[in-house]
């Protein structure tokens, strides 16, 4: 049994309480700190079966999430707040001596660039303090590249090319939203597209490269190639990967709507000043979309993520894909919530009960896919997500390979 700090009070933080609540001879007790203590409140009135205690939490202030640590002394801290703030929680988590889980890689606020470099630069200070640093522990990135790590460890001798699929194919019916923070969604598919290939990066135009993937369950979807932070990590985890990809399916009608905002200027992170008050852009939009942890409700269709891998098993050509199909409806049933959401706070919650079992646990600062896969993807199946595998058939992007 084990004390969890939860930093952030959105949609993903949401289902994190909830699940880890679900199973209290793990998570004996829940602390959920945020700037906004009525959105933590709100969180808390949901569980039923344990008491949520609830703080308010500024947690760029180092020295304040130092002392809500001292307070409550959480043997774990997950961090499902802003990735602006991930070095602020770690430095705070350092000086404490905190075991840390984040769902995604630290970015500056005035730069939209993702890379691991920043946390990665933690390592050898958290071996030395004695703590565990868990980084991306969502689902893409996490159960992504702990779906590389099986196909590694149980069909693979080597692996040559990785392409990960995501795809949303649920209807919210608004005019125009987005599934996760508004800030940080638009951010990261108004960049560069970036992949990896025969040991270098290949930069793309935003959008600039899409085609046809035909999702389990849902069938085939136009999807753009982007670039995201997992691809990092796994090429140098799996250093015989030939070609890494990562792939999103996007509407007409959404792309058309971002385009029509990016033109105008509202995606972007530049200040402005309006009536002497200087702010960016993109969180003026923020502030006027639709907020993701209400889109629940309503929210119909499916999700479908997995990696579609090829590589040499004994000598031969193999093919293989590993992947979760969530339905919105179900994520709202289990926790009031729909299936993005879902689909991370899930995984940052099994991620939490491995570290706090002791079945991943090694000081210094790692990526999900340098731990054993199989007690995570076992108890991913149990606690909502569960995923199947497509052995030696034909994969959407064979005819592409170079």
């Amino acid at each position: 049994m084990g004390k969890v700090l939860i930093i952030g009070a959105g949609g993903v933080s949401t289902v994190v309480v909830q699940k880890c609540a679900q199973h209290p001879e793990v998570f004996e007790e829940i602390v959920l700190a945020s700037r906004t203590k009525s959105k933590c409140d709100a969180i808390a009135k949901l569980i039923t079966n344990m008491k949520v205690i609830t703080e308010s939490l500024d947690a760029d202030n180092v020295a304040e999430t130092v002392a809500l640590i001292k307070k409550y002394n959480p043997d774990l801290v997950i961090n499902v707040a802003l990735p602006y703030q991930d070095l602020a929680i770690m430095d705070a988590c350092l000086e404490t001596k905190t075991n840390y889980l984040d769902t995604a890689n630290y970015e500056p606020k005035d730069v939209a660039k993702f890379e691991y470099s920043w946390q990665w630069a933690y390592k050898e200070k958290f071996e030395k303090a004695g703590i565990m640093a868990l980084l991306g522990c969502g689902f893409d990135p996490g159960v992504t590249g702990v779906f590389t790590a099986y196909a590694a460890k149980h069909h693979f001798d080597e692996i040559h090319y990785l392409d990960i699929v995501d795809c949303n194919a649920g209807d919210h019916g608004q005019e125009f939203a987005t599934n996760f923070n508004p800030e940080i969604n638009i951010r990261e598919i108004t960049q560069n597209g970036r992949y990896w290939q025969n040991g270098q990066w290949v930069e793309t135009k935003p959008l600039e490269i899409h085609q046809d993937v035909d999702y389990p369950e849902v069938g085939g979807k136009d999807s753009y190639l982007l670039y995201h932070e997992e691809l990092e990590s796994l090429v140098k985890n799996f250093p015989t990967i030939k070609r890494a990809r990562f792939w999103m399916t996007f509407s007409q009608k959404y792309i058309t709507h971002l385009q029509v905002l990016e033109n105008v200027g509202m995606t972007s992170i530049k200040p402005i000043k309006i009536q002497g008050v200087e702010i960016q852009p993109l969180q003026f939009l923020k502030a006027v979309l639709p907020e993701p942890g209400t889109l629940g409700e309503n929210y119909t269709g499916k999700t479908s993520i997995g990696c579609q891998i090829r590589g040499i098993k004994d000598g031969k050509e193999k093919t293989y894909f590993i992947y979760n199909n969530c339905e919105h409806q179900w994520a709202y049933k289990d926790t009031k919530s729909q299936g993005v959401s879902y689909t991370t706070g899930v995984p940052a919650m099994t991620g939490a009960m491995m570290m706090l079992n002791k079945i991943w646990d090694k000081p210094g600062v790692w990526n999900v896919e340098e731990f054993n896969p199989d007690p995570f993807l076992s108890a991913l199946a149990k606690h909502g997500l569960p995923w199947n595998e497509i052995i030696n058939e034909k994969l959407d992007f064979e005819d592409l390979i170079d």
